[in-house]
């Protein structure tokens, strides 16, 4: 089993304990938090607990998540693009179309089998399907991911991450034309109420903060840098969508007429961090992928 500890916020006082954590622990549902709770392998401040406690801010809940050992994480050699690898941590360039980590019904081709057969030494804390994760991006989002290679080096990236010191640029192309240069969306995300697949802004949600700026106006088409100070599932995407800019390529959060492309059109070009080990702060940048910038020249040779 692995121990995940929460502690909870005033955001999610005086919720159900089963949805405060479906919440918080978005892979989780609340029919599997139900069951554990009843497999007494949920303890909030030490105790048991039923399924209809009220969570209260700075309520500290462990809960002892057993290991998918019917899962077996097959090694692949998937000619990944390492950036960057020292004994501690890994970067990696992650294309457009992989999944990040192994899921049911979805169980190869991921990053996760490539880094397995890439190195041996992955942290172990997010348990055997997704070891040394320390983030994720998107499917069709293509970019840069910090991959953690001991228990240490992901609890230092856990917390850069927590405390918002971790720098992630995003290339974005969204829909419409932004008059202005810059601007900073701060708006809380969570489930969508309507479709639990999607997220939404909610005000029950998670705090979240983006900040974009214009690189380049395409006609119908704006080229951004988002900036992520936050990192909720779908954030880019949500919050573009919110202020009525969703991104091309995502008919999920935005127009169902938009460009093919395969996927939304976004970019993790920049990532830097804290080294765990040697407290250098280390900054990479990959380029866009060919296809974005074919689709590009193709928007600048269209206006």
């Amino acid at each position: 089993m692995t121990v995940v500890t929460i502690t909870i916020e005033q955001e999610n006082a005086g919720e159900r304990i089963d949805k405060a954590l479906s919440t918080i622990q978005e892979e989780w549902s609340r029919s599997q938090i139900s069951s554990w709770i009843t497999d007494g392998i949920v303890k909030v401040n030490g105790e048991d607990v039923k399924a209809k406690y009220k969570v209260k801010a700075g309520d500290v809940i462990e809960v002892d998540v057993p290991d998918p050992e019917s899962l077996e994480v097959i090694p692949e050699d998937l000619d990944l693009e390492i950036i960057y690898e020292d004994k501690d941590v890994l970067v990696v360039n992650k294309p457009k179309g992989m999944v990040v980590h192994p899921a049911p019904g979805h169980l190869t081709g991921t990053l996760v089998n490539g880094l397995m057969h890439h190195c041996q030494d992955l942290s172990g804390i997010n348990g055997i399907l997704r070891p040394g994760i320390v983030h994720r991006i998107d499917k069709d989002t293509s970019g840069l991911l910090m991959v953690a290679k001991n228990d240490q080096a992901h609890h230092s990236l856990v917390d850069q991450l927590v405390n918002k010191t971790v720098t992630r640029k995003y290339t974005a192309l969204v829909h419409g034309h932004i008059a202005h240069d810059k601007g900073t969306i701060d708006a809380p995300i969570g489930r969508d109420p309507k479709d639990r697949q999607k997220q939404a802004v909610v005000d029950n949600g998670k705090h979240a903060v983006t900040h974009f700026s214009v690189l380049e106006r395409l006609g119908d088409f704006t080229l951004v840098e988002c900036r992520l100070e936050t990192g909720r599932t779908h954030q880019i995407r949500v919050h573009m969508n919110y202020i009525g800019y969703p991104l091309a390529g995502d008919p999920k959060y935005g127009p169902k007429k938009t460009i093919d492309f395969g996927g939304q059109v976004l970019h993790a070009g920049v990532l830097g961090f804290v080294h765990p080990a040697t407290e250098e702060y280390l900054e990479f940048e990959v380029p866009l992928p060919a296809d974005y910038v074919a689709l590009l020249e193709e928007l600048r040779q269209g206006n």
